[in-house]
């Protein structure tokens, strides 16, 4: 059985963009007429760039080569240019070849992919998702606890059990810094407001996006630790993992990193370094399906949890949906509220969530199929990336 063809999908995400301005799509095609779908998480350069990308990569490495040999196809790509280290532009691309694969094989095999990644062992995904903004709002929810409070207040009662907010400021390509005062006594009042707004109902997520230096960040959880965070997120950029060590020593907050890291080997190095006990891998960024099993058996021998990052399209969702319930060590899953909108219209069959759970699914392979149609009336024309940091420091 051989890849005879693939095809790349570059999707606009209409407003309001939750989950990113455009997302990326890659289908396999078998000499057998069974296809696959996987997606490319944020590699940074224009999507139309990592399209070109995808194709090159598929015809030097992919077309010809048996789907089910995942292992073999992975390596040589990972190696492709004499690379053979963690690249997150070749990690993405190589991701969404691997995810599509793995689609493949489970329609081949009419069984889900955590089927064959050990079995099920979840019934259903404890799931939170991100305080959005939504048209009428008073003022932004992002830099308003008030109003953030209230919102929180009202994803309880659509049945979350967690909520994620992340109030620090905008990220620079400037970071780490040290936060100012008006920073710190702002997000200390966002947990506070949120803690009082929720009670004892969801655990609260602190999202921040490598802002601080770890002094920083061991002041901003010292405040914070009176409220019980379930997380502070990637208090210090990614790259210095004995700096981020260094703040998970410092405060009784679990630490979660990962989603700006790729492949086992840089997720080897956070556990090893001690620097934090919740992964959030990003299954269109790491290396894919099987990598990220990987990473989950690494950290289960760390006694360490997998959430699986989820800032992207649906079918990147899929497949984090797969690793997780074949994952005993799975803690929570990203959601993009409750997988409606445009998350649900690109899909011929949207991603099951009930009462604060996604429910996985019994249909082969990732278990959802792209509406190539509705991919095809939103194709992206904007010139901007899929996110940006600012081009200065913020003081």
């Amino acid at each position: 059985m051989r890849i005879t063809g693939a095809k790349t999908f570059v999707v606009g995400n209409p407003p309001p963009h939750f989950g990113g301005l455009y997302f990326v799509f890659v289908k396999l095609v078998t000499d057998s007429g069974v296809e696959g779908i996987g997606e490319v998480y944020s590699v940074p350069f224009h999507p139309n760039v990592v399209a070109r990308m995808i194709d090159d990569v598929c015809e030097r490495h992919v077309i010809g080569a048996d789907p089910f040999k995942i292992e073999r196809l992975w390596r040589i790509i990972y190696s492709s240019g004499f690379t053979q280290r963690p690249d997150t532009s070749v990690a993405g691309i190589l991701s969404g070849i691997e995810m599509a694969c793995w689609d493949f094989i489970g329609k081949e095999l009419d069984r889900p992919v955590y089927e064959l990644l050990g079995g099920q062992v979840h019934e259903k995904l404890r799931s939170y998702s991100y305080l959005y903004p939504r048209d009428g709002d008073r003022t932004d929810v992002y830099r308003d606890p008030e109003l953030a409070a209230e919102r929180a207040a009202e994803y309880v009662k659509m049945g979350f059990t967690a909520v994620k907010f992340d109030p620090v400021g905008p990220f620079s390509a400037f970071d780490p810094r040290q936060l100012s005062l008006e920073a710190l006594d702002r997000s200390e009042r966002f947990v506070r407001l949120l803690r009082d707004a929720v009670g004892d109902a969801a655990d609260l997520l602190f999202g921040t996006h490598g802002q601080m230096t770890p002094s920083s960040a061991i002041r901003l959880a010292r405040r914070l630790e009176p409220y019980d965070p379930l997380w502070l997120e990637e208090p210090v950029p990614p790259e210095n993992m004995d700096e981020m060590a260094r703040v998970a020593r410092h405060t009784t907050i679990p630490i979660a990193a990962g989603e700006r890291l790729a492949t086992k080997y840089e997720f080897a190095r956070l556990l090893q370094a001690g620097a934090a006990s919740i992964l959030q891998m990003a299954l269109g960024r790491v290396g894919g399906i099987l990598e990220a099993k990987k990473i989950a058996g690494m950290a289960e021998a760390h006694y360490a949890q997998i959430a699986p990052h989820l800032y992207c399209g649906p079918i990147e969702g899929a497949a984090n949906i797969q690793i997780s319930t074949c994952s005993p060590n799975f803690l929570i899953l990203e959601s993009i509220q409750t997988w409606g909108g445009f998350h649900a219209e690109i899909l011929k069959r949207p991603i099951t969530w009930e009462d604060g759970y996604v429910i996985p699914p019994t249909g082969p392979g990732l278990g959802v199929e792209l509406d190539e149609e509705v991919a095809a009336r939103h194709p992206y024309t904007g010139k901007d990336l899929h996110l940006e940091m600012l081009d200065r420091p913020v003081q």
